[in-house]
């Protein structure tokens, strides 16, 4: 037995009330914050702040400090695992938070640091620990 197009409208239509409702009842949950990164719901990213190399440090600086990039970023609670210079890139930053903050983490970004910076994200773990060990192994065996 075949859909007619009335059922399928409908259910298209079910189905779409169904998401709205749920995507309206996320944005009005408050976002978690302050929740402490433990090793069942923490998550790493690495953050990648490309500089504009068309314009002056002096002016990236300023704008930042208008925008309040140092104040907001990362949010309380946040850990920053490392920060660095790439240089020809501009700065990679990698922090550690609880998973229910990644949007927290996101607007804090967007709010401050866009305009000054372009941005990438890439969520990370640490693979230092199986490197190591995988070196270990490699050079025991014979």
């Amino acid at each position: 037995m075949q859909p007619t197009l009335k059922t399928l409208l409908i259910s298209t239509m079910l189905i779409s009330s169904v998401y709205c409702s749920a995507v309206n009842a996320q944005a009005t949950i408050p976002p978690a914050k302050n929740v402490v990164a433990t090793p069942e719901n923490a998550m790493m990213l690495t953050v990648f702040l490309k500089h504009d190399q068309s314009r002056p440090l002096g002016e990236i600086k300023a704008q930042l400090a208008r925008q309040g990039f140092y104040k907001a970023f990362p949010p309380a609670g946040v850990e920053v695992v490392s920060w660095n210079i790439m240089m020809g890139i501009g700065q990679v930053v990698t922090v550690r938070f609880a998973a229910s903050r990644l949007a927290e983490v996101n607007l804090a970004l967007e709010n401050t640091a866009w305009g000054s910076y372009r941005t990438e994200f890439y969520p990370t773990y640490d693979f230092k620990s199986i490197a190591l060990a995988e070196q270990i192994k490699a050079r025991t065996v014979e």
